[in-house]
């Protein structure tokens, strides 16, 4: 991360953000939209003087750049686009910004994907699906609102807005994931063996519906009284269960979304129904949960 220095006084880190240079000819002579919203502007950043307070650096009109070992070149009016940025900031003047042996401004940041964001900055140009996953980080690091708000509202960003809204039904979800590697890393290593294989439990409804109530059963949620409803309580004979959550999508919604989140940690799981519990509940009704056998191969 670049360290910055204050030249204003202690009491005024307004002042850091606040000079944007108006936009040259050269990068469109579009004017910088309104401010982004608080959750994107620009996070406090650490400052240590070595300017004087009336003395403010001065920038070259066109800046050349090393981030993180990869070179740029670019306007000034291009990294002052937007006020509310760590780049805007970076460069208002008020900062000591640190240079190489070829004075370079220096950024101590991965540049793989810096040229997309100064892609973005000079003509609102968005990254390829396969990068915007790691642009956005980026966007995130140096606060750049309108990147973040274009990002989000394309894929696979919002795709994962999504599933999301979907898992929040789930509020144990992480915990469950990381109760499975668990098990299934104990029980390798326990082997000696190149993979393991527990059971899940993955079911929708709350209880199982009876021939009688299901024409009952017109909406996503189903009301028993609390003293019916303790007839049906039991867990399954299983390592870890998922369930139950009221929303259109369905059990194999969520194992897709099992599988994608391991896979994500490189770890590959495959599964299959093996069967039912059939814990018997009440007269003739057993609990019919659907039993899936995970296995997880560690190489």
């Amino acid at each position: 991360m670049v360290v910055f220095s204050a030249a204003g006084d202690a009491d005024k880190p307004s002042d850091a953000m606040s000079s944007s240079e108006p936009t040259e000819e050269g990068d469109g002579g579009r004017k910088p939209p309104a401010s982004p919203s608080p959750k994107h502007r620009a996070p406090s950043m650490p400052l240590r003087s070595s300017l004087n307070t009336q003395e403010q650096q001065e920038f070259p009109e066109v800046i050349s750049l090393n981030v993180g070992g990869t070179y740029f070149t670019t306007r000034l009016s291009t990294l002052r686009r937007y006020e509310d940025t760590m780049l805007a900031a970076m460069f208002s003047g008020r900062h000591y910004i640190p240079r190489d042996a070829e004075g370079r401004y220096f950024i101590d940041r991965d540049g793989a994907f810096f040229g997309d964001i100064l892609n973005f900055l000079r003509e609102g140009e968005l990254p390829h699906q396969d990068r915007v996953r790691a642009v956005h980080r980026e966007a995130q690091y140096y606060a750049i609102g309108p990147l973040l708000d274009s990002l989000e509202d394309i894929q696979p960003l919002t795709g994962e807005k999504v599933r999301q809204a979907f898992l929040d039904l789930l509020p144990y979800y992480k915990d469950n994931l990381e109760r499975i590697v668990e098990i299934a890393k104990l029980r390798a290593m326990q082997k000696k063996a190149r993979f393991a294989k527990l059971k899940v439990c993955v079911y929708k409804e709350e209880m199982p519906i009876t021939p009688y109530e299901r024409p009952l059963f017109n909406s996503l949620r189903f009301e028993r009284s609390d003293s019916e409803a303790k007839l049906f309580e039991h867990h399954c004979e299983v390592d870890v269960t998922f369930g139950p959550w009221e929303a259109v999508a369905d059990v194999y919604d969520l194992l897709h979304c099992i599988v994608s989140d391991l896979a994500e940690r490189g770890i590959a799981a495959e599964h299959q129904c093996i069967g039912v519990c059939d814990k018997h509940l009440i007269n003739h009704y057993y609990c019919k949960r659907p039993i899936y056998e995970f296995k997880i191969t560690w190489w």
